[in-house]
């Protein structure tokens, strides 16, 4: 068996989730890694995020999103209220404020020292009611999966910019 591994980054833009069509990169990886059968899993290192599958949609908002994505963040939104107020949700607490604020690199955290910056419960909840990693199948070299499935990435952090990781392995004969 062999095992191919790549890590691409993506850079979300905060004030609302970001969602990353990451398609062509997990067919690349796949073309790349030169195995024709087995699986290929993908996998996000933050707990702010998610991969997950959808269908590709053609119909866009104005601001330039996907209308399933839309529909899927004004679902969970009903469900997960965005994080917007001290004491709205437990996380953060006292302990957790202490710790970033030890924090060699605090200041990027807490810009100012405003733990405002880290009001983002709702997207914690929200990448664990997604999942971090989806799993396909790699079948005669190429994704496997039909002509409309398409693998998405999304940043549910709305409190800054950041650069993001996703781990694409692929693994077979």
């Amino acid at each position: 068996m062999s095992v191919y591994k790549e890590q691409i980054s993506l850079t979300s833009h905060g004030e609302t989730p970001s969602f990353f069509d990451i398609t062509p990169q997990v067919r690349e990886a796949i073309k790349k890694s030169n195995i024709q059968n087995g699986i290929c899993v993908v996998i996000s290192p933050h707990t702010t995020c998610s991969v997950f599958f959808e269908e590709f949609v053609h119909d866009y908002t104005e601001n330039g999103d996907e209308f399933l994505q839309v529909d899927l963040n004004d679902v969970l939104k009903k469900i997960i209220p965005d994080n917007v107020a001290l004491g709205q949700y437990n996380y953060p607490g006292e302990e957790h404020y202490k710790a970033v604020e030890s924090w060699p690199d605090a200041s990027s955290y807490l810009p100012n020292g405003d733990r405002s910056a880290l009001f983002n419960c709702d997207a914690h909840l929200k990448a664990t009611l997604l999942g971090s990693s989806e799993t396909f199948e790699v079948d005669n070299g190429a994704l496997g999966v039909g002509t409309t499935g398409y693998v998405y990435f999304v940043d549910f952090d709305r409190t800054r910019s950041r650069t993001r990781k996703c781990k694409i392995i692929v693994m077979g004969e």
